[in-house]
């Protein structure tokens, strides 16, 4: 591998940008990276299979690959410690040069060896907050990646990065504007059904909402979900809720 000429950096971000937007969602984006990164950082005589892991704060881990081997590794080291999650810790690449003789990860040596391949090389992707990324290549020879492939690896890296950060930020907007809209339909619903006791009781619209949040205890029935049933006994035809986006 040879680092790439500005030009080719230039096409490189430029692609990556066309990634961001023309992915519906973070793992769309994750899977063309791989596929991107696989391509990008393969020669014709070696190719490179490519996994991309991402851990978010009280979310899954997603992760990515171009190869199925390379899915099968890369959910191995989302239960057990392996080159990723040592790399997202350390913040440095990790390299395995030939698997047959790696003593550390016993069981996701084993596994790796298993699917036929012999080097493997985890870099780091840059993210925010407590977000951790990494980006994991794969080759069937031993001894792959040499010093220079490892730094082509890291600047490739590095240009990920910026674009991951971008699609990790549109997804973080979009779901913050579905529970934005949730809320807002919940509490519309909560608010019709306080509105329909009031009428029923002919009370106050605090006395009405102690009313509705007791029964929700009682019954053990969230109050959305018991706000919808007062509002359907009393309602003659269905009531939605509609908001401009």
């Amino acid at each position: 591998m040879v680092n790439p000429r500005p030009e080719q950096e230039a096409l490189q971000n430029g692609y990556f940008l066309d990634l961001v937007l023309g992915s519906e969602d973070v793992e769309a984006f994750l899977t063309d990276l791989a596929a991107f990164s696989s391509e990008s950082l393969s020669l014709s005589d070696a190719p490179v299979f490519c996994g991309i892991t991402v851990l978010r704060k009280k979310r899954a881990a997603t992760a990515a690959s171009s190869d199925e081997r390379a899915r099968v590794l890369d959910e191995l080291q989302n239960t057990h410690e392996g080159p990723c999650l040592t790399a997202m810790d350390s913040m440095g690449s990790v390299l395995v040069p030939d698997l047959v003789r790696e003593v550390r990860w016993p069981e996701y040596v084993e596994a790796a060896a298993g699917q036929g391949l012999r080097s493997v090389l985890s870099v780091p992707l840059v993210v925010e907050g407590d977000t951790r990324a990494a980006l994991n290549l794969y080759s069937e020879r031993a001894h792959a990646f040499s010093d220079a492939d490892v730094e082509r690896a890291e600047v490739f890296a590095s240009h990920a990065s910026k674009s991951l950060r971008l699609a990790l930020k549109i997804a973080q907007l979009s779901d913050a504007r579905n529970d934005l809209a949730a809320a807002m339909q919940s509490r519309t619903i909560i608010d019709l059904a306080v509105g329909a006791i009031m009428a029923q009781n002919h009370c106050s619209q605090e006395e009405a909402f102690t009313i509705l949040r007791t029964a929700s205890s009682n019954r053990n029935i969230k109050l959305r979900h018991l706000a919808q049933s007062i509002i359907e006994a009393v309602s003659s035809g269905k009531v939605t809720t509609h908001f401009e986006e």
